[in-house]
This record gives structure tokens, sequence and C-alpha cells, in this order.
């Protein structure tokens, strides 16, 4: 996207400091999102040293706040354009459309939240990190597309580094601190909620391309207002269900309550921020910022949680960041080409 308006050197100036200020909103966000996380899954609350069992209620609660910022942002950017919000709505996807990724999108993100239960967070990065694996392999078996050597590069250092990470044996001061240690149901957790991903992501961009005018307030609105519905009935469809457990616990330890409000308010901010660099930057700055966010992350719960990695478990973070670094390079590489040929002679 071309700076427009004032001198090269002003524009170009103004780009560095909203990128820098892109960087810095996206990753203070998520790594404390992160790290609010961890503690919810591991930490003894209160007197009587009660875990917060119902992690699969953070995704409810941030459906709901989630879903009340992007109406929010609906509302204010359609008054600033003299729009009213009806109007801008009805020339994106209707808000029913979104009721099959919804279910996907309410699944997937739980069963990532549960995995936290039996493996480390810096586990359940790096098993999350290994996204492109799925999709190369639907892209290959179901529709036949062949990939290059440098991309099968890419999957082996990360399918290696994470199955070699998995492998390795875990700290018992780690292992003391999860609810209920089980490293293949934890990373199974973790795959099942990639695949729910990649079914959520495609589901979006065949909204997207049927609905041109479909902007990022509108998927965030319409994704959560259905995850708030499905999660509302999973949740307090009858007596006993988990999200009254929830309620309950948090009444009696409001600190768990201040840090699944924390959470959530993470997540929206950090919505935004990924917002404001796709339509900035592009998805490939998004990648990029997004990739070695999750690194940082893994440091930090390292230092600051006590998670601590051995000198191996360190070669395969090492592992796994080298293969999606090089991922972003050949994207940023055939983007470059792309560029090149749509100049005109």
């Amino acid at each position: 996207m071309e700076a427009h308006g004032g001198g090269g050197g002003s524009g170009s100036l103004r780009r560095v400091l909203v990128l820098a200020f892109c960087v810095a909103g996206i990753w203070s966000a998520y790594i404390y999102q992160g790290l609010l996380q961890e503690t919810l899954s591991t930490k003894r609350f209160g007197s009587d040293g009660k875990r917060f069992e119902q992690l699969a209620f953070l995704n409810l609660a941030q459906n709901v706040v989630c879903l009340i910022w992007s109406y929010m942002m609906i509302k204010i950017w359609s008054t600033r354009s003299g729009s009213s919000s009806s109007s801008s709505s009805s020339m994106g996807a209707p808000w029913w459309t979104y009721w099959s990724p919804g279910i996907t999108n309410t699944i997937g993100p739980a069963l990532g939240i549960e995995a936290l239960k039996y493996i480390s967070y810096p586990a359940q990065v790096l098993a999350k990190s290994s996204k492109m694996i799925p999709v190369m392999l639907m892209g290959s078996l179901v529709y036949g597309i062949s990939y290059t050597l440098p991309e099968y590069l890419c999957t082996f250092l990360v399918a290696g580094g994470v199955s070699t990470f998995a492998l390795m044996k875990t700290s018992s001061k780690t292992i003391n601190k999860l609810a209920h240690p089980n490293a293949p149901l934890g990373y199974g957790l973790c795959f099942l909620n990639l695949a729910f991903d990649g079914f959520t992501n495609a589901t979006q961009d065949s909204l997207k391309a049927r609905y041109p005018k479909t902007s990022a307030w509108d998927i965030m609105l319409g994704m959560n207002l259905w995850g708030t519905i499905y999660n509302l009935i999973y949740m307090f469809g009858w007596p006993h269900g988990i999200g009254y457990e929830a309620i309950e616990f948090c009444k009696q330890h409001p600190e768990a309550a201040w840090d699944i409000f924390l959470y959530c308010l993470c997540g929206a901010v950090g919505q935004n921020f990924i917002f404001l660099t796709i339509s900035c930057f592009g998805s490939l700055a998004n990648t990029t910022i997004t990739t070695t966010r999750k690194f940082v992350s893994i440091v930090v719960s390292s230092v600051l949680s006590g998670n601590p990695l051995s000198a191996k478990q360190w070669g395969c973070v090492v592992m796994v960041f080298s293969g999606l670094s090089y991922q972003i390079y050949l994207k940023w590489r055939k983007l470059q080409k792309l560029q090149k040929k749509r100049k005109p002679l």
C-alpha cells in the first residue's frame, strides 16, 4: 500500500511508525493474553487452592467482548462515513451466513484452550504453529496440488521440530503445574484445533469472495455473534452446565474473574491491531508479526511463568521457527514476482 500525500521521506517515516505501532500492539496484546491463558490453566486460586477447570468459558467470554467491540466499531465507522450501519452491512455477507464457520470457530479455540490442561503453553504454541502441515496435506491429497522443494523443506522443519519437542521429556516442574498431564491428548486437541481453524478460514475466504464488500468488522461481528449463541446454549442450556460452574468459581475467586476480563480485552485489542496491519501492510506483514510474536511468547513463558525448556527443546523451537521464517520469505519472494508482472512496461 503506497503512502499518499506528503513528501517521500515523511511518508516513509509515517509508515515505519505505524508499523512499529502495529508490532507493539500485537505483541503486547497477545503475549500478555498468553500469560493470562497460562495462568488461568495452571494457577491455584484462593485459600482453597482450586483450579479454574472450566477453560472453555474463556471462549464465550471472548465472544461476548469481541461482539460488543465489533458492533461499536461498525457504528463508529458508519457514523464517520455518514452511512447507516444497516445499509453498510447489507452490502456485506448477511449475518446468518456465518452459522457454519461459527460452529468450527466455537469448537476449535475451545479445544486449543482445553489442551492447556494436558500440555505446557510452549508446547501448545509450537503445535498450533504447524498449521501449514494439514493445509499442505489436504492440498496434496484432496486437490492434487504440487508443492516445491523449498515448501516441503519448510514443512519438514516445522513437523520435525514439533514432533521431536513432543517426544522429549518435559521438566517435572512444568508437569506439576498442569491440571491433568497427558501429552498425546494435549497434542491431539491442538491438531483438531488446527483442522477446525482450517475450515473456518476457508469458509471466511469463501464468504469474502461471494460478498466483496464484507469488512473485517462484519466478519468479526458475524463470527462472534454465532459463537456467543452456540456457547450460551452449550454452557447454560441445562441446569448444571459449565457456564454456571464458571460464574460460581468467579464469584468465589474474583482474581480469576479479573484475569478472564483482561484475557478477553487483550483478544479484542489484538484483533484491532491485526486488522490495522492487514489494511495498511498486507497479510504477509501480519503473518510475520504474529509468527515472531509466538516465538517471543515461548521465551516470555519460559522465563516468567516457570516453564523451563532444555537445550534440546530450544533447538526444536528454533527448528520450527526457522521453517516458518523460510515460509514467510518464500511468500514474500512470490509476492515480489507478482508485483513485477503487474507493473506496466
